[in-house]
């Protein structure tokens, strides 16, 4: 039978979709997802993998790839886009400073899991396991910066003899998703039983447990209008938004790429989510100075981002392979494990060092430092359902203290292949950033002897 249209793309997106459908529906139906507050997405993500190997789902890895990084790309574009919010509890100070506090301890935990990967290889190098210099570091990647970041560059690594690099960064991707859920959501339970939230949550509420508002709850605007339908919908404005910076941002990348050597070339493009955030910020601006960055909604524009990230996350879980998973299944649990213990033991020991929101602090780091700001807002949410300390504004301040670490790190990891730089060189360097940012954490006065637990303080009058 001769198809006279090309489907394939669109098929991959109505399986996405089924598996996300899935997803949510076990998680409003499943009391186990209930508990352990899985999202839907990721629910759905790890279905799809299941079909995939079972053959009940037929789709090429490749276009999955392709999908997550085409996705992720347009998130940073619409977190770019996205106007920032002027009122939110809390003085604009206190949120700064915990802002900072968050971007520091990333600071520390982003080239702590680098280092710990690298150790690991460089141990099994000593005992005649060979493995590709910067496998270690994909741990960072999974961990800290997420699937996109962790499949952006594993894909140009591949292009540089790391063989299915991408599939290896989304495996560390996956577990870091899973140990924000299945450690996170128990420390935060144990938090708010021991009195230590300081707007103790009475219980959290059913559309937070089931994942859908009930037929009669009360419902959340999900944005406003800011254009007339008979010109064009509003949503379909925020799209064609985040189209144009997707064109400058590709043609800006092509020119930069076509200037310099066919390496450096390569990796520039496993850079393109960073230069889409800074075109779309530049794009803002000049909006705003023309007076007409009102048409953008803040409320539309993250759902815009929230509907990417949900797909880059299904599309991310049903693109691992798992037959090379279990190829490389020794040292990927051996980092896995030591980036877990790790992790959650630095963080919890600044936490407890807080002058103030320990547990909320917290949660929100632990959940963004092993899987996303999504996740760390989910942890976040379970002690401070209605967002009153200001934790959730202070992670996004943090994405802006955080960047220059982020930005340097991220090239840092690539120093082995670009500049043929030695394991130990790079894990040097590293630890100089860490050591770096927990002096940061010391002048700032936002590292202080261990705190007494917020439930032996008096309670907060507002």
């Amino acid at each position: 039978m001769n198809i006279p249209f090309p489907f394939d793309p669109l098929l991959c997106f109505g399986w996405l979709s089924i598996a996300l459908l899935v997803g949510v529906l076990l998680r409003a139906t499943v009391p186990f997802f209930q508990k352990f507050l899985f999202p839907g997405c990721l629910i759905g993500g790890i279905l799809g993998l299941a079909a995939m190997h079972l053959g009940m789902i037929n789709l090429s890895v490749d276009m999955l790839e392709g999908f997550a990084y085409h996705l992720f790309i347009i998130s940073f574009i619409s977190l770019g886009l996205t106007p920032g919010e002027q009122s939110g509890p809390g003085t604009s100070k206190e949120i700064a400073r915990g802002g900072l506090w968050m971007a520091l301890v990333e600071g520390v935990t982003l080239p702590m899991q680098a280092i710990i990967g690298g150790l690991v290889i460089m141990a099994l190098g000593y005992i005649g396991v060979k493995l590709f210099p910067t496998f270690g570091f994909l741990v960072s990647l999974g961990f800290t910066e997420g699937p996109g970041q962790a499949l952006s560059i594993g894909k140009v690594w591949e292009g540089f003899g790391f063989q299915f690099a991408a599939t290896i960064g989304l495996t560390f991707a996956a577990a870091g998703y899973l140990v924000a859920v299945f450690l996170g959501v128990p420390l935060a339970n144990r938090g708010v039983r021991k009195g230590q939230a300081r707007y103790l949550p009475r219980a959290l509420p059913m559309d937070f447990i089931r994942g859908l508002v009930g037929r009669g709850d009360k419902k959340e605007p999900a944005g406003y209008q800011t254009t007339n339908s008979s010109n064009i919908d509003t949503l379909a404005l925020h799209f064609a938004l985040v189209g144009l910076v997707y064109i400058l941002t590709y043609h800006l990348v092509k020119f930069v790429a076509g200037l310099l050597s066919e390496d450096m070339a390569d990796m520039l493009w496993g850079f393109f989510f960073f230069a889409g955030l800074l075109v779309a910020l530049l794009v803002r601006l000049l909006m705003t100075g023309l007076n007409i960055a009102y048409t953008i909604d803040p409320g539309v524009q993250r759902r815009v981002t929230g509907w990417a990230v949900d797909y880059l996350i299904v599309a991310t879980m049903m693109a691992i392979q798992l037959v090379v998973v279990k190829e490389f299944i020794v040292p990927v649990s051996i980092i896995i494990v030591l980036a877990t213990v790790s992790t959650a033991w630095i963080v919890f020991y600044l936490g407890r060092r807080l002058w103030l929101n320990q547990l909320e602090r917290t949660l929100a780091i632990f959940g963004t430092c092993t899987g996303t700001v999504s996740t760390g807002l989910l942890l976040l949410r379970i002690v401070d359902p209605e967002f009153k300390t200001g934790t959730a504004l202070e992670l996004g301040f943090m994405n802006v203290f955080v960047a220059p670490i982020v930005l340097g790190s991220m090239l840092l990891l690539n120093a082995p292949i670009l500049w043929g730089w030695s394991l130990g060189l790079t894990m040097l360097v590293f630890a100089a950033i860490m050591a770096a940012s927990l002096l940061g954490l010391k002048i700032l006065t936002t590292w202080v002897p261990k705190r007494i637990p917020q439930s032996c303080k008096a309670p907060p009058t507002r």
